[in-house]
């Protein structure tokens, strides 16, 4: 199984259209809010079924705030981040994720990737693909796959600029 993760697109689609297209085929599309009204273009792109919460630029979005989906065998906690204060670290969002007994909390927010494993939780940022913030300003986004034994593996991946 192999699963595109991104967020913060701002209404910038190019470069997620290009990483469709780069990645297909992929089974799961996951957004993580900032899409400031593309959910139907996002859903109408997507050859797969797609994930999306709001982020605090989604003004007047029906998306929920945050959700918990399945992915293989791993329970994933899908935010913006902004309601954990992200912005000045994991801190409140990893307590939350432990609390919830997930496998993995993916958030956005801080348009840099994170990609930490701590003591059984995954927490993951794939950065932002349209409005990069970290050292170089290369967009970015995260594939996951499930292997055939069921684990995953995750890789953060960078776009041409």
């Amino acid at each position: 199984m192999k699963v595109l993760i991104v967020s913060d697109t701002h209404r910038q689609n190019g470069n997620l259209c290009q990483a469709i297209i780069d990645e297909s085929p992929i089974d799961l599309l996951i957004h993580l809010g900032d899409l400031e009204g593309s959910e139907n273009y996002i859903q109408s792109i997507a050859s797969c079924p797609v994930e999306m919460v709001s982020g605090n630029n989604d003004f007047f979005s029906r998306l929920p705030r945050e959700k918990e989906i399945h992915i293989g065998k791993y329970t994933a906690m899908l935010t913006h981040g902004h309601y954990y204060q992200v912005s000045l670290g994991t801190e409140y969002l990893e307590e939350e994720a432990r609390i919830r007994g997930v496998d993995i909390v993916m958030f956005g927010h801080i348009h840099r990737p994170v990609l930490e494993e701590e003591e059984g939780l995954t927490i993951l940022n794939p950065g932002s693909i349209s409005y990069p913030r970290q050292e170089g300003r290369q967009p970015t986004y995260i594939i996951m796959e499930i292997d055939e034994t069921g684990m995953a593996r995750y890789q953060i991946r960078y776009m041409k600029k």
